[in-house]
């Protein structure tokens, strides 16, 4: 947290908007077939032999990251994943992002390097090219948008509103652990500004805190479903917290839902978290947010390919419209789901 005051520094201003373009990008390659021309021309292009999916998302300094805690290199990373998550959700391949970055006079051009490089290694690692973008600057902080594109066949494009009745609902990997993962941040950084000299030992917290500073976005799932051939019914990703997600499931298809509290995937550090922040895990998992852990149906006649899976977990099955959507305790009673995921508007975040 404590930050190097002596870093060598140098002004934006000597660079100038397409001078900075250049100079950040300049090692960024083209992999894809698809992309005709990426960064140099008035706008990208690129030939999709199949359907388009377009995502974009905006990450605001003070709204949706804290640069206090959040190394700008794993913050380039995110800003990708953040937005290759929407793009797998559809069951799609993502090809291409455009990044488009303000910021104000506080950060030199090195801060920058350091955030193109998080964006480097993401385009690297799930093998997306950067095609395009802008800079400007900004009064105060930092504002990344980054878009996604990416493509898929026509019948195998999924949305949220194809869940039937009986559907079984299935998660990837473990929840609540991003969440958990900025209890500890914002905690460590309260100790930090009372006592300065005081370093985080974070390594009990090393899981969480990952989750939450370098998620990574599941394609690994997509490309496991097409493997099993399963075809999910209906998918979203869990950005805002598992209970909203299923309703947004459950409204764009018009379907029921019962969640199982006992299969809820928990992995320990985020239960031992719980118990020292006070806090139950099972809200943490339905209201945590930030997980980009996929939240899918399959028909039941899918159930065998999937089942046993360490990737998967069927966490509880779509039912009618009129019987609602409801959470089943341990104690096998009914609570209505309601959304109390991550809200951008709500002025309490």
């Amino acid at each position: 947290m404590l930050e190097d005051k002596n870093q060598e520094r140098t002004s934006l201003e000597k660079l100038g908007e397409f001078g900075l373009i250049d100079h950040l990008t300049k090692n960024f390659k083209l992999n894809h077939k698809s992309t005709v021309k990426g960064i140099g021309d008035d706008a990208a292009v690129f030939d999709h032999t199949e359907k388009t999916v377009l995502t974009t998302d905006l990450l605001i300094e003070g709204v949706h990251f804290d640069l206090s805690y959040m190394p700008l290199k794993h913050l380039g990373y995110k800003a990708v994943m953040v937005n290759l998550s929407d793009v797998y959700a559809m069951n799609a391949t993502a090809t291409s992002i455009t990044v488009s970055l303000a910021v104000s006079n506080r950060f030199p051009l090195e801060a920058l390097e350091e955030l193109y490089a998080g964006i480097a290694l993401a385009a690297k690692v799930f093998n997306v090219d950067l095609i395009g973008g802008d800079t400007t600057s900004s009064t105060s902080g930092m504002l990344i948008s980054i878009t996604a594109i990416g493509e898929a066949k026509e019948e195998e494009i999924t949305y949220r509103s194809g869940a039937k009745p009986n559907d079984l609902l299935v998660v990837s990997g473990d929840l609540g652990a991003a969440y958990m993962g900025l209890q500890v941040l914002d905690r460590e950084k309260e100790v930090f500004k009372v006592n300065p000299n005081n370093q985080p030992d974070l390594s009990p917290y090393s899981y969480i805190v990952e989750r939450q500073l370098k998620p990574e976005a599941r394609k690994d799932i997509v490309e496991l479903l097409k493997e099993m051939e399963v075809l999910p019914t209906s998918m979203i990703d869990i950005s805002d917290g598992l209970s909203s997600e299923i309703l947004h499931l459950c409204k764009s298809s018009k379907v029921g839902c019962n969640l199982f509290e006992e299969k809820i995937p928990l992995d320990p550090t985020v239960i031992s978290a719980c118990e020292e922040f006070n806090v139950d895990s099972t809200m943490v998992a339905l209201s945590g947010g930030e997980d980009y852990e996929l939240l899918f149906t399959i028909s039941q006649n899918d159930f065998d390919k999937i089942k046993g899976n360490p990737s998967l977990t069927v966490i509880g099955h779509m039912t009618d419209e009129r019987e609602g959507a409801y959470l089943v305790t341990r104690g096998n009673t009914k609570i209505e789901l309601t959304a109390q995921g991550w809200n951008s508007f709500n002025s309490d975040n």
